[in-house]
């Protein structure tokens, strides 16, 4: 009998993402087997300073305090994108081969892709890093630009802070500058690795509901407020974020993965002998999905699986902050 599929486990159900031991195990695994004699002190070293950073006990840093993009979220990322970096070596032509500093470079950037949302101890104006949300990628890159020098991969410093804003909306793709191709496609497998991991995790449904769209509300994007004062809902709620959760998974598959990433997830088919879990588990919640919208039988999203963040209670903590940003928005004016 096979093993029930465990909501902390990858798409493979083979490797704990809330763990940072376990998915640097796996990470490094993959990386000695396809480049042996790598040097990965950076890397190590990444998975050390990410644990500390996102629990909360790095001087300067409170710690991730938002639902959904969770330590289990980055590590999800991180895993997938190793995926991604050791299928494309194996197909690309010696001309077009990564390398392994530059796959070193690819597994960090995927470890603080998300580093954005961690509050700094002098953002006293600032309750939850969700408030941080239309922002976050240009933080992240920022903080790897800081951060690259100090682990002797200075040089790799801008290539970094163009290739992060392809996990986010707040750069057009087309003004993202990479001199080299190989480079772009690295930011294409970062991309890449960051919707379809988050799209195929099996709690994927619930986790808009309940954890993405309380962290859209803090950070402007559910209710909109002009400067005039003019009030606009665009997710009225999380079940209402689920209603216009096939329309964004369309577009993300069919203009980002399929069109901007140019099917890059294709290169994971060589690790799975021609499949591909991640897209497979993508098709699975699509379809059941609209499976619950067409039915509103919203008893069968009955998964509520665990937070990994620094706060004791990281969930009540952000629906009372989601409550008085409401109660605040719709009584001003």
């Amino acid at each position: 009998m096979s093993n029930p599929r465990r909501s902390d486990f990858d798409i493979t159900n083979t490797v704990q993402v809330s763990s940072p031991a376990a998915v640097r195990t796996a990470v490094t695994q993959l990386m000695r087997t396809s480049w042996p004699g790598i040097e990965l002190q950076a890397v190590n070293g990444a998975f050390e300073s990410f644990e500390v950073m996102f629990t909360g006990r790095m001087p300067g840093y409170e710690g991730v305090d938002t639902l959904y993009h969770d330590m289990q979220h980055t590590l999800d990322i991180t895993l997938a994108m190793t995926r991604l970096m050791v299928g494309y070596e194996r197909q690309a032509t010696a001309a077009t081969k990564f390398g392994e500093e530059r796959v070193i470079v690819g597994v960090i950037t995927a470890l603080f892709h998300d580093v954005g949302y961690l509050r700094e101890t002098h953002d006293v104006e600032h309750a939850n890093g969700a408030e941080f949300t239309r922002n976050h990628v240009s933080r992240g890159a920022a903080f790897l630009r800081r951060y690259l020098p100090q682990v002797g991969l200075e040089a790799w410093t801008d290539v970094v802070g163009e290739i992060i804003h392809f996990t986010g909306f707040e750069k057009p793709f087309a003004q993202i500058i990479t001199a080299n191709p190989i480079d772009r496609q690295l930011g294409f497998l970062l991309g890449t690795a960051d919707m379809m991991a988050q799209m195929a995790d099996r709690c994927y449904l619930e986790k808009c509901r309940d954890r993405l769209y309380p962290e859209f509300v803090l950070g402007g994007l559910a209710l909109q407020i002009s400067a005039n004062g003019v009030r606009a809902v665009r997710y009225a709620s999380g079940l209402d974020l689920l209603r216009q959760t096939p329309q964004f998974m369309t577009e993300v598959r069919t203009k980002r993965l399929d069109g901007d990433f140019e099917r890059s997830y294709r290169f994971l088919e060589v690790l799975f002998n021609g499949r591909n879990p991640y897209i497979e588990g993508i098709e699975r919640n699509y379809a059941f999905l609209q499976q619950v919208l067409r039915s509103e039988s919203w008893h069968l999203l009955r998964r509520s699986p665990p937070v990994f963040a620094a706060l004791p209670d990281p969930v009540a903590n952000m629906r009372g902050l989601m409550v008085h940003y409401l109660r605040r928005a719709w009584s001003a004016g």
